[in-house]
């Protein structure tokens, strides 16, 4: 991990080149460079700030508008961006998700960026495209298949045209995505344009050796994509009359289209993933190549020589002994060469494939094979998704361009440009499409390879301090102390919680930025009053009677406290975190404490509360456990959640399975609210619910099943916590006292 981080911070510390928001004959965006890593423009990511608290989004509707007058943005390609837009909006406010990490973003009135977006659809504009003031295409395609060149301003005339024609809304609540089909190129200025002439290492090569150094300018200035804004009020933080918008023309390149020229089927990896990695022993961003046969590879082929030549000299001795005759001699010389020929071509075969797979390629994780039109591009589409993705994360915390950046002008994802962790799919070039089918995100069931996101939290708390990120964990946990007498101080340390957004930026009333952390709220389960505060730190006395914390943490701090219990008994403690990006979770763990009950008698008290004693005339608690066993999200919803649990008599009772409330609502999962919650935690719902009874004590599992509604959201959802609760009563006594146990669990597909 120290290796990791190091690598990490080294990377960071060389920012991308030149500033990402900059100004274009006059018009303000933030540009998606194309050739990233070759100029440190001395920028830091420490500086990574929002001084003038400028408006940030905490939701957002979103819009795709293809505008294609010639019909060339294929079906499959439209289908796969909206159908990412969609899976956008089923999973927002899920912590799984690089979108998540923006929570920590926000503005002069503490606003978060939150993850909370709506696709509000799509639509196909057949508008014409201009015939006069258009710019020149630096590479038009070929055969026939060039179209246009558009500029900045005529793309930005024409969304005003569409909003204005279709009653759309304008404000700072809504995002357009303007697309633009291949063979039509968007350029900013004569050298700032989403195309370039020749491929980078043909520029490369006339740079070397002095030739055409305006082409491979225009390839350094040239773009994936860019966001801006219309502002015809000049409001400082938008307003009614804004409009949102980000650009994102056809930059996939061609792997794979057999509609395209042989000449126009170039690869767009540099869209993607820059065609970059990063060297530990270089402290570089090189480009990737591919790789010498290995030593292995090459004792293999030697090997497979020998054996032939062996072979080709025993059949000769064998015609020299008179064993085979002449005719029969050449028949065997020509097997082996028909099978030298085959290994050979095996073998270069491999060498392709193995250099297509270490070298810069586009990684498609919707690449599915030959398409309906007869081409192995439906995959090209995740490029220009790429490019979204980067661009929804940099409009939710910069939207006017005057927010969330470092001094250089790069946005958030811009910190962390080339990472994409961690992945699934296959790293290996597919046939035909030279395509991996890499992702990295998993959205509403929609697979996607996004950038990763900046965590500023790593800038400012040591733990877990992973810069770059692709989803955000928030889990709560402590250990319980062991059983322990009553009025003994026992201690709680909350700073074994995994929080990825463990530290941000917050704005006081005076429009200062300040620093602030998580905040811990604990419930102890004997009726006192819960204790909350900021982490890290702890009190310095014993709390909760007192909690006053030492410079430079925030007070009142409660990351650690103690408590002590007055009467014995089973209580269950109950931990909630919120980090500084709004998310909360809770974990809850029994502590079991020997004493007196408040009647006096000695004995156990009752679980979750300070009563009940063993004792002459009082019934004691039964003694229960449960606990979801570990199983895949996709084997809970098929068979049920398998549920394992004990008890020590014979009892009546229920499982109920909770859902937070905020989660079930976004799913469209519907339950009952739970009651009985300890104080201060977040509403949860009861999403299914199984009977438990038993003739004695003992140790046994149970499959508690969905509703068919549920099952079915929950098959499209990648990851989620439940919260289980047993409740249960002695069944064998008139007057049963009752047990109430609690555990989480979070299941993935």
């Amino acid at each position: 991990m120290a290796l990791l981080l190091s690598a990490l911070a080294a990377l960071l510390s060389a920012s991308p080149a030149r500033a990402v928001v900059t100004e274009v004959e006059g018009a303000k965006v933030g540009l998606q460079p194309r050739n990233v890593g070759s100029v440190d423009d001395g920028a830091t990511v420490g500086e990574f700030r929002n001084p003038n608290g400028a408006p940030v989004l905490p939701a957002n509707h979103t819009y795709a508008i293809y505008w294609d007058p010639t019909n060339s943005y294929h079906g499959d390609w439209q289908h796969g961006v909206d159908a990412f837009l969609q899976g956008l909006g089923a999973a927002s406010g899920t912590l799984d998700s690089v979108f998540a990490v923006d929570t920590q973003y926000t503005d002069l009135a503490n606003q978060h960026a939150l993850y909370q977006s709506t696709f509000h659809g799509a639509y196909t504009d057949t508008n014409r495209y201009p015939t006069s003031g258009t710019c020149t295409d630096p590479r038009p395609l070929h055969a026939g298949r060039a179209i246009t060149c558009l500029t900045g301003r005529q793309v930005q005339e024409q969304l005003e045209t569409f909003i204005a024609q279709h009653g759309l809304p304008r404000g700072m609540e809504t995002i357009y995505y303007l697309l633009t089909p291949p063979g039509v190129t968007v350029c900013l200025a004569a050298d700032h344009c989403s195309d370039y002439p020749g491929t980078p290492e043909e520029i490369e090569q006339d740079e070397e050796e002095s030739k055409e150094p305006e082409a491979y300018k225009i390839y350094k200035n040239s773009f994936c994509s860019y966001h801006s804004d219309i502002n015809p009020d000049n409001a400082p933080d938008g307003d009614a009359s804004t409009v949102l918008y980000a650009v994102v023309p056809w930059i996939a390149g061609g792997e794979g289209d057999y509609h395209l020229a042989p000449e126009d089927r170039t690869p767009g990896y540099d869209c993607q993933d820059g065609g970059f990695y990063f060297n530990p022993t270089t402290s570089e961003l090189e480009k990737e190549h591919p790789k010498v046969d290995s030593k292995e590879e090459l004792e293999k082929q030697l090997a497979a020589e020998k054996k032939e030549n062996e072979e080709l000299t025993a059949y000769e001795e064998q015609k020299e002994k008179g064993l085979i005759t002449q005719t029969e001699l050449n028949e065997k010389r020509a097997a082996l060469e028909v099978r030298r020929e085959l290994r050979e071509h095996e073998e270069a075969s491999a060498r392709e494939t193995r250099e297509k797979s270490e070298g810069p390629h586009e990684q498609e994780p919707t690449q599915a094979g030959l398409g309906e039109d007869g081409s192995y591009d439906d995959g090209l589409s995740d490029l220009i998704v790429s490019q979204i993705g980067v661009e929804q994360q940099n409009i939710v915390t910069d939207p006017l361009l005057n927010g969330w950046q470092d001094s250089a002008g790069n946005e958030s994802t811009d910190e962390c440009r080339n990472f994409f962790a961690p992945t699934q799919g296959a790293l290996v070039a597919l046939k035909f499409s030279d395509a991996g089918t890499l992702f990295n995100q998993s959205l509403g069931g929609f697979n996607s390879y996004i950038n990763d996101a900046f965590d500023l939290a790593a800038y400012k708390d040591d733990y877990p301090g992973v810069p770059c990120i692709g989803g955000v964990n928030l889990e709560p946990r402590f250990t319980a102390p062991n059983p322990v007498n009553a009025s003994e101080i026992v201690g709680f340390d909350g700073m074994e919680s995994d929080i990825a957004l463990d530290a941000g930026v917050r704005f006081s009333a005076g429009g200062k930025e300040e620093i602030t952390y998580p905040t811990y709220t604990w419930n102890f389960g004997d009726g006192s009053p819960v204790v909350s505060g900021y982490a890290p730190g702890a009190p310095s006395l014993n709390s909760p009677e007192a909690s006053p914390c030492e410079a430079p943490w925030l007070a009142p701090c409660a990351a650690s406290t103690f408590h002590s219990y007055r009467y014995g008994g089973t209580y269950n403690v109950t931990l909630t975190v919120r980090d500084v990006g709004g998310n909360t979770a809770s974990v809850t763990e029994p502590v079991t404490v020997s004493g007196p009950s408040p009647s006096g008698e000695p004995g156990a008290g009752a679980a979750g509360g300070g009563g009940g004693a063993a004792g002459k005339g009082v019934v004691p608690n039964p003694i229960a456990a449960a606990s979801i066993l570990r199983q895949s999200l996709r084997t809970a919803v098929r068979k049920g959640l398998l549920v394992d649990y004990s008890v020590n008599e014979q009892v009546a009772g229920h499982f109920e399975v909770l859902l937070s409330s905020a989660v079930a609502r976004r799913l469209g999962i519907a339950g009952t609210p739970a009651t009985g919650l300890p104080a201060g935690s977040p509403p949860e719902l009861v999403i299914a619910k199984a009977i438990l009874v038993t003739t004695k004590g003992g140790h046994s599992a149970v499959h508690i099943q969905f509703s068919r509604k549920t099952d079915a959201r929950l098959a499209h959802v990648h990851r989620v916590s439940l919260m289980l609760r047993l409740i249960v009563r002695n069944a064998a006594t008139s007057s049963p006292a009752t047990t109430t146990v609690v555990s989480t669990a979070t299941l993935t597909h």
